[in-house]
């Protein structure tokens, strides 16, 4: 959650992983991606489009 925080914009999951320092492989983006969705389905998080997630502003 760090990572949305300090991010001014919607974040891909590929960003996320760089911003985590995780490798940039097909799994580790994949992974990400999945449990992104899973906290915007929580409302956690916000899918502003297909595949960029922010955290929700009130």
């Amino acid at each position: 959650m760090a990572v949305f925080a300090a991010a001014d914009m919607p974040l891909r999951a590929r960003q996320v992983c760089e911003a985590m320092d995780l490798e940039i492989a097909p799994n580790n983006i994949n992974k990400t991606r999945l449990k992104l969705k899973r906290l915007a389905e929580r409302g956690i998080l916000v899918e502003t489009e297909q595949g960029l997630f922010t955290q929700p502003r009130p």
